[in-house]
């Protein structure tokens, strides 16, 4: 279905979105609105993208080149855009619920030892989840900056209020209109010649991967093995994912109910995954898709972009906010503001000023980055392999700041770690009496710690001391060795 913009604008209530992201080998765009409660699709729009650039398409979807104010003087919410996904990485990782600023920091640190290019060419986003038991589980989004500088530049004429990644509209999409209820569950969006697959978690995206298996591998009938190959493939996604129980995860394959799409849910249920078909709900969705599965599923990309700047969701995995910023920014109050420090050692702000400097392994790192970011599917499991090799040959400084911030030791303020490979540890704080002294016997017993010295001062007023303590961990601190 490809009805243009004949309608724009005919009596709605509601300025609402211009969506556009490109599926397969077009461009597609919709218009979204609110109108009396109800989502409302004024117009959708599609065009050959290799008869036409984004910039464009976007006038062509009536969109205006430059800055444009609204009636109040305030930027119009014009559009959003989305950004193909293939070539981002992404990683789950879980850290102690401690302040914002700490988070950041463990984040860095562990993305850094995952990335499969030198940190200095990646640019990273991350979101968290609570999950309890004071801990947070956070997602990673990593990309090539020059993948993002060019994007930004084919988008910078039409000044869209939000750059989105289209696996985030996959997401919300099932969400809200393919009866996406489940807590924990992996969506299938598949195209034509590859398969996006999207690990959702209470509705926010929180791992994504390509396939090269897609919808004409199983719509051609001289090709043998798209079935097997693709439910493989899947097989290997979940344990990806951290999910080696074929059964521990539902998934999902959005579909409007066609043959292929059914033939690539039989697969994967024929290789004891636990897979359904998700049909559109067309009751939820008005206007010239109403009652049309086909078109909803068509556009659901754009459609799922539109409704997360319809909803004002504001957690999405910004990689490009470093790049791209169309207007002035409200403030954005965020998940971990509401999060409680846990442990002696958290409320004594163990990573308030992290410093980590730690050598990079250069041979590893160019083996790593010979695999491009927007490698197929047998790269990215040769890349994660690769990654875990190197994770091994390097320290595991979070298990080591949870095993100090497990130290029970009244009246200690930490203020500093640091970290380089071949020289000595160091911690610096300042102690209530002599609590130092309690805190060095006690570091002495963390695991594969050793040689604890300290060194420590009275102030000149009260009961409290300044102390710096150094010490070896593993064989990372030692000069000439690796491990």
């Amino acid at each position: 279905m490809k009805e243009t913009r004949d309608n724009l604008m005919s009596g709605s209530d509601s300025a609402g979105v211009v969506a556009i992201a490109q599926v397969d080998k077009e461009l597609k765009a919709v218009r979204l609105i609110r109108r009396g409660g109800s989502l409302e699709v004024l117009w959708v729009n599609s065009v050959d993208a290799g008869k036409t650039d984004l910039r464009a398409f976007a006038v062509k979807s009536g969109l205006s080149l430059g800055f444009r104010a609204g009636a109040s003087g305030e930027e119009e919410k014009a559009s959003v855009v989305g950004f193909d996904a293939t070539g981002v990485v992404f990683y789950s990782l879980t850290v102690p619920g401690v302040k914002e600023g700490e988070i950041a920091a463990i984040v860095r640190l562990q993305a850094e030892a995952r990335l499969p290019l030198p940190v200095d060419q990646m640019e990273l986003a991350w979101r968290g989840q609570h999950v309890g038991d004071g801990q947070v589980m956070v997602t990673v989004a990593a990309a090539k900056k020059g993948q993002l500088e060019r994007f930004v530049e084919e988008v910078r004429a039409f000044r869209p209020a939000q750059i989105l990644l289209d696996c985030e509209g996959i997401v919300k999409v099932w969400r809200a209109l393919f009866s996406g209820d489940e807590e924990l569950a992996v969506v299938i969006s598949a195209r034509q010649r590859n398969t996006r697959v999207c690990l959702a978690r209470g509705g926010r995206l929180v791992n994504a991967v390509s396939l090269d298996t897609g919808i004409e591998d199983f719509s051609d009938s001289e090709r043998v093995g798209a079935a097997d190959r693709f439910a493989q493939d899947m097989r290997s996604v979940l344990e990806l994912f951290g999910y080696t129980d074929p059964g521990a995860v539902r998934i999902f394959v959005l579909s409007d109910g066609g043959r292929i799409l059914e033939q690539m849910v039989s697969s994967l249920g024929s290789a004891g995954l636990s897979a359904s078909a998700a049909l559109p709900q067309v009751e939820k969705l008005r206007g010239i898709t109403e009652g049309d599965s086909e078109a909803i599923y068509e556009y659901r990309v754009p459609i799922g972009l539109a409704l997360i700047a319809l909803d004002g969701d504001v957690e999405e995995l910004d990689v490009f906010g470093s790049f791209y910023k169309p207007r002035a920014e409200k403030a954005k109050k965020r998940w971990y503001y509401s999060l409680k420090i846990t442990g002696v050692m958290a409320a004594a702000a163990l990573i308030l000023f992290l410093f980590v400097l730690y050598g990079v392994d250069a041979a590893s790192y160019k083996r790593l980055s010979s695999l491009e970011a927007n490698a197929d599917f047998e790269q990215l499991m040769r890349r994660q392999a690769l990654i875990k090799q190197v994770a091994q040959l390097r320290p595991d400084l979070l298990e080591l700041l949870r095993e100090i911030n497990s130290i029970e030791c009244k009246g200690i303020m930490l203020d500093r770690f640091s970290f380089k490979r071949g020289e000595p540890a160091s911690i610096a704080g300042q102690a209530d009496g002599d609590g130092h002294y309690k805190f060095e016997k006690m570091l002495q017993g963390v695991k594969d710690v050793s040689d604890v010295r300290m060194n420590s001062s009275k102030e000149a007023k009260g009961d409290k001391y300044k102390f710096t303590i150094t010490f070896h961990y593993k064989g990372f601190t030692k000069k000439g060795t690796r491990s």
